[in-house]
């Protein structure tokens, strides 16, 4: 794996590049934020790691500015631990979302996860394409279609848990099946994850009266375009 790594603390990038060193992978560390960015448009990367503060342009900002270019996974990296902030970063579009201090292990297990689930995505499958009721799903060219029109501005992990659940019609999922088989790991103790990203997916291709993604109330969530809000 080629990463980048957008993160102005010394021991942060130090710890980092010993584990990289171990697992194989390759890493470039900026400092500065713009610099960072800059270098990401000039490189060839699988992964973004990225810092929330930084001088230069902040992470927000620079995670911001990737996804209106790209669906390389990015996790993001800061102290801060609100729920507000940790909804911001996924909005914005952030695969992941690690709280400092962390444990490497777990980051590189993250990282693990990430490259594995992006992998999948150049395999060859016969089920690129998904049709249901209303939507029209392509996995090649990650278009969504809603009754013929063309869903704009799904994030590549809204795009992915849409597929999922539009794949098993009706079943119901708990958040955390949901963070192991979309995220591709146990995401321990952020099953908020999960409701930002239903929310957000809602208001793109369904309505309050028909959301097509259904709460089950204690248990999760289920796809199913068949029934109305109250119905389901």
């Amino acid at each position: 794996m080629n990463i980048l790594v957008i993160e102005d603390n010394d021991s942060v990038c130090s710890m980092l590049e010993m584990f990289f060193t171990k697992e194989g992978y390759k890493g470039e560390f900026i400092q500065d934020g713009l610099k960072g960015y800059t270098r990401f448009q000039e490189g060839d990367w699988d992964l973004i790691i990225l810092d929330w503060m930084l001088p230069g342009m902040d992470g927000v900002t620079i995670c911001h500015k990737i996804r209106e270019e790209s669906s390389i996974p990015i996790i993001m990296l800061t102290a801060k631990d609100s729920e507000s902030d940790q909804v911001l970063g996924l909005e914005l579009g952030a695969d992941d979302y690690v709280t400092k201090p962390f444990s490497p292990l777990t980051l590189m297990a993250r990282i693990k996860a990430v490259a594995r689930r992006y992998q999948l995505k150049t395999d060859v499958s016969s089920a690129h394409n998904l049709e249901t009721l209303h939507l029209k799903i392509d996995k090649n060219t990650r278009d969504v279609l809603l009754d013929g029109k063309q869903v704009r501005d799904l994030t590549p992990k809204e795009f992915e848990l849409l597929h999922y659940m539009a794949e098993h019609p009706r079943q119901v999922f708990s958040r955390e099946q949901l963070l192991e088989r979309v995220w591709g790991y146990q995401f321990y103790g952020d099953e908020r994850t999960v409701d930002v990203h239903i929310k957000r997916l809602r208001k793109k291709i369904g309505s309050k009266e028909r959301p097509f993604i259904h709460t089950i109330w204690g248990v999760g969530y289920k796809f199913d375009e068949t029934v109305t809000a109250d119905e389901g």
